[in-house]
């Protein structure tokens, strides 16, 4: 994510010596024709090479976005409790959604980091409402949980954010009257719940923007909280009951 930020900032640099150029021809035209021809020359290969390089990125663009491709968990690796059963058992694809079963415990998470970014996706029970989130920030894979932030999805509490194996975020406070930090501490949802009835599809918004962290559920503002850790693996958990996944995309 990053690189592609970065290598936006080229075609804005050709621009500039674009500009440079045209302004030094119009300063000594009329006084030099064939250095004036050589200026115009090197216009327009810096034309073609900015309409190329743009070309180039806006492809790189599209591909970031492609977090699942649809057909297959190519991009993902899977983690089992105990190794219990094969991973292709617990998470499958199914008509283009991603298919997690709940058990065993688990989760699968993206061989790519991602910083700078914000995730959008589509959830729902398959059956019947349970638990299920959705990891980011991952610093390390371990298991069952990894190292990392995850937006609760479990019914009731979707928008919580709850940290794992040892991730901290600031605005983290011990309740009152607990002197020790519990095994996973959570930071509670702003709002009543804005989830949608069992069967259909709740939208979420994970942004993270040099540790800022905003989650929405539904369009609804549900948490904020800033990371000292700016970029990680994302993943999706197998907990409790099948739950559905669909639309996936990063930016």
């Amino acid at each position: 994510m990053n690189q592609t930020r970065k290598a936006a900032l080229v075609p804005c640099d050709f621009f500039a010596l674009f500009i440079l150029i045209s302004a030094l021809n119009g300063y000594i035209c009329g006084e030099d024709m064939q250095f004036t021809k050589i200026i115009q020359t090197m216009q327009k290969l810096i034309l073609s090479t900015v309409l190329l390089l743009a070309l180039f990125i806006t492809g790189c663009t599209q591909q970031s976005g492609k977090i699942f491709n649809g057909t297959d968990l190519t991009g993902w690796n899977l983690v089992l409790e105990n190794d219990t059963l094969p991973g292709d058992q617990v998470f499958t694809v199914e008509e283009g959604m991603i298919s997690v079963k709940g058990a065993p415990l688990g989760y699968m998470y993206t061989s790519e980091k991602y910083r700078n970014f914000t995730l959008e996706l589509e959830y729902r029970w398959a059956d019947e409402a349970s638990n299920s989130g959705i990891f980011f920030l991952i610093e390390d894979p371990t298991n069952p949980f990894p190292k990392g932030i995850e937006c609760q999805l479990m019914a009731g509490k979707a928008g919580d954010l709850v940290m794992l194996a040892g991730a901290d975020l600031k605005e983290f406070r011990l309740p009152e009257g607990v002197t020790e930090r519990p095994a996973f501490p959570v930071i509670e949802k702003a709002q009543p719940s804005s989830e949608k009835a069992t069967g259909e599809w709740n939208k979420v918004k994970i942004s993270v923007n040099e540790g800022l962290i905003e989650i929405r559920i539904n369009d609804v503002l549900q948490n904020s909280a800033t990371s000292e850790v700016k970029e990680g693996h994302i993943g999706l958990q197998s907990e409790g009951k099948e739950i559905l996944f669909r639309n996936l995309v990063i930016r």
